[in-house]
């Protein structure tokens, strides 16, 4: 699956989020930014990214998802 395509699910659901993805053969880290995390735990911000792709890791297109989560203010602190 492209890595355009997945980042294509993603902000079908989360349309206001900055998002990015990594592709290694089935392997993907999908990198999201937005103020819908603000004042979310790691684990519930994961949860909104793999409810996006689900139906793809389910079938198998995606073998392995990495989600991570950041508010803007997270993602500048994190670039440096």
């Amino acid at each position: 699956m492209d890595p355009t395509e997945v980042a294509e699910l993603v902000r079908q659901e989360m349309p206001e989020c900055q998002v990015e993805v990594q592709v290694d053969g089935n392997h993907y880290m999908v990198v999201v930014v937005g103020e819908v995390f603000e004042g979310l735990s790691t684990i519930k911000r994961q949860q909104m990214i793999n409810k996006a792709l689900f139906h793809k890791v389910m079938d198998g297109t995606i073998h392995a998802l990495h989600p991570k989560a950041f508010t803007p203010a997270e993602w500048a602190e994190r670039q440096g």
